[in-house]
């Protein structure tokens, strides 16, 4: 599959789908319905387009998951983490702050700093220095 790049940041193109593991040495923009069917490391930021499939774990420096995006093996950033709505996680471990938006279905999550959580989500545990939960 053809990526493009633009300075240190890597963008694929619409309608991509990874047969296998990606390793990237920068930051890694992917459209909606981008799917990997392996695992992913980014050496920077992750945006990880709507409604797209990880088969694997992703490791990167900071994520964005579009919404309706599934994640099957868990997530490792050493900063934050920004989970958008109706997403569906294995597991979340950051080392900054971690958001979730409404509907969205995670494991454990794990942050060294403040977890931040808006509307109803569904999770196995929430672990941070501070969670603060807004809206019902």
């Amino acid at each position: 599959m053809k990526v493009y790049r633009h300075g240190d940041t890597y963008i694929a193109p619409k309608g991509s789908f990874f047969d296998g593991n990606v390793k990237i040495d920068g930051n890694f923009i992917t459209p909606p319905e981008t799917h990997i069917w392996g695992n992913m490391v980014v050496a920077g930021r992750l945006e990880l387009g709507p409604g797209s499939t990880v088969g694997g774990f992703v490791e990167a420096e900071s994520i964005v998951v579009g919404h309706d995006a599934k994640i099957k093996g868990p997530v490792r950033v050493l900063e934050t983490a920004t989970i958008c709505d109706n997403a569906s996680l294995h597991s979340i471990k950051a080392g900054g702050n971690v958001t979730l938006r409404p509907g969205v279905d995670v494991g454990a999550v794990n942050s060294d700093e403040t977890i931040f959580v808006y509307g109803k989500v569904t999770s196995e545990r929430l672990f941070g220095r501070a969670v603060k939960v807004y809206g019902t």
